[in-house]
């Protein structure tokens, strides 16, 4: 492999690696938030304990997605400069907003809720938690600006002396249309994978401790979790299909590659499997339901949706076009073999999405059915559910990442730049594979870390009951102390 391929390998372990975290951090913030408040208005002392079990294990998500997460910004130097040269002066503001903004106020605040135990009156002290999410919620709306921007660039202008895209409408940008039907399908997908986590997590612990005096407060848990994850799978299912029309809009290649919809169809159907020829050029075989895809991709069952071969002409003449609006140097950039992404990945990540979420939301629904009755449920399948439950959404939306940036290949920028044309010319394929594998190497030690410390302060179950102090029985010179 070339460093091309060395290089889009690397981002891709790094990026769905980092992202495993994201959600989940995003969905139990709020969650957390939750149990604290109902805390602070009830004083039902099984709140505060959940608050504090949740904000262990979330906290330990957090951290490994900001130690992850970091290694994004140096990719897009070390391996993609030429990209950065292109297109850094758009596509870098959304992510120093989201640095010096939204990452500054979550972490600030965290940092408050975590040491403010007994140091600071207690509804202030809830509201910490709250502002962490919205912080939060803040990093995922400008990163995916940024990322919007690689799916639908807007908001520039080309600069012939030097040879960039520089920005010109940053409010374009942040409302790309694009960022606004992706944005509210990530967030209800975070507070889906949220939810979950609670849920499996509460759900083992209930049958664990069932008949013991702790099991009433892990049904409370359940209760919340599965509601949360059945309403948030909802919304993904509504926001989804808004995006799938956009998609066809904006990038129809994407949309035909995930049906591998060959040729030009009106009441195109929905393939439910498909086969194709080895080199992908064509379909050999297929389950379809008839005129679904049409109105997935425009709404109505009967208008037509393009098909891969009849897109991949007319992007043959997008250089062409390029090259009168931006010049011949732009044209370059649009260059390829090809415009036509992995169908095999495009298509079955696309399914892997839909069919993963679509299976969290029946055992979301299962177990609110099961929370409404007193004894918690119990045998093997049971523990199956409590196990799975969390990882179906992370890893539906990993295959849904994986599905939106194949898609869009041969792109780096769509329309733009392909990813090509994108790598760092100076960097050999010795270079990216030796960090490739050390990168991979110090994530998988991460990994066993995560899980360790997870899976041990799940054991554990939640601390028993201790109320927090009173801020006006602390000393202002008491130094602080880590509470968990």
């Amino acid at each position: 492999m070339d460093a091309l391929d060395l290089a889009r390998w690397q981002f891709a372990i790094t990026t769905v690696y980092h992202f495993l975290f994201v959600p989940i951090t995003i969905g139990m913030s709020l969650i957390v938030a939750i149990f604290h408040s109902a805390w602070v208005r009830t004083h039902n002392e099984q709140w505060l304990r959940l608050t504090k079990f949740f904000g262990k294990l979330f906290m330990i998500n957090f951290a490994l997605g900001l130690v992850t997460g970091i290694v994004q910004e140096f990719q897009f130097g070390m391996n993609w400069s030429d990209y950065s040269r292109f297109v850094g002066d758009i596509f870098g503001a959304p992510l120093a907003f989201e640095a010096l903004l939204a990452f500054f106020l979550e972490s600030t605040f965290l940092g408050i809720w975590i040491f403010g135990w007994g140091r600071i009156p207690e509804k202030l002290h809830a509201s910490t938690m709250w502002l962490t999410h919205i912080g939060t919620v803040l990093s995922a709306y400008f990163i995916l600006a940024a990322n919007s921007f690689m799916q639908n660039p807007v908001g520039f202008k080309f600069n012939p002396a030097t040879g960039r895209a520089e920005m010109d409408d940053f409010l374009a940008v942040l409302v790309n249309k694009v960022q606004l039907v992706t944005f509210p399908h990530v967030i209800t997908g975070a507070y889906m994978t949220g939810g979950a986590v609670v849920l499996g997590v509460a759900l083992w612990l209930w049958m664990k401790h069932d008949g013991t005096a702790d099991a009433p407060m892990y049904r409370s848990a359940v209760k919340l979790g599965s509601v949360f994850t059945v309403i948030a799978s909802l919304l993904v299912i509504v926001t989804g299909d808004i995006q799938g029309k956009i998609m066809t809009e904006v990038q129809p290649m994407k949309m035909a590659a995930a049906e591998a919809l060959y040729e030009t169809e009106q009441n195109a159907g929905f393939s439910i499997f498909t086969i194709g020829s080895l080199d992908g050029s064509k379909e050999v075989f297929s389950i379809k339901v008839p005129g679904l895809l049409s109105f997935l991709a425009t709404g109505s069952f009967g208008n037509e949706v393009k098909g891969i071969t009849e897109l991949e002409a007319a992007a043959k003449e997008l250089p062409a076009k390029v090259e009168a609006q931006y010049g011949p140097e732009v044209a370059k950039l649009a260059t390829a073999e090809s415009y036509t992404p992995n169908i095999p990945i495009s298509y079955w990540t696309f399914r892997l999405m839909m069919g993963l979420g679509f299976l969290g939301t029946l055992f979301g629904i299962m177990s609110w059915l099961a929370a409404r009755k007193e004894r918690a449920p119990q045998g093997a399948l049971w523990r199956q559910i409590a196990i799975w439950t969390p990882l179906l959404p992370v890893f539906a939306m990993a295959f849904g990442w994986i599905f939106t940036e194949m898609g869009r290949q041969p792109w780096v920028v769509n329309g733009l730049m392909t990813t090509a044309t994108g790598v760092s010319p100076s960097v050999s394929a010795a270079e990216v594979f030796i960090s490739m594998i050390v990168y991979t190497l110090v994530y998988a030690v991460l990994a066993v870390i995560e899980i360790k410390l997870f899976l041990t302060y799940v054991r554990r179950g939640a601390e028993p009951f201790q109320a927090p102090g009173d801020p006006k029985d602390t000393h202002e010179d008491a130094p602080l102390q880590f509470a968990y």
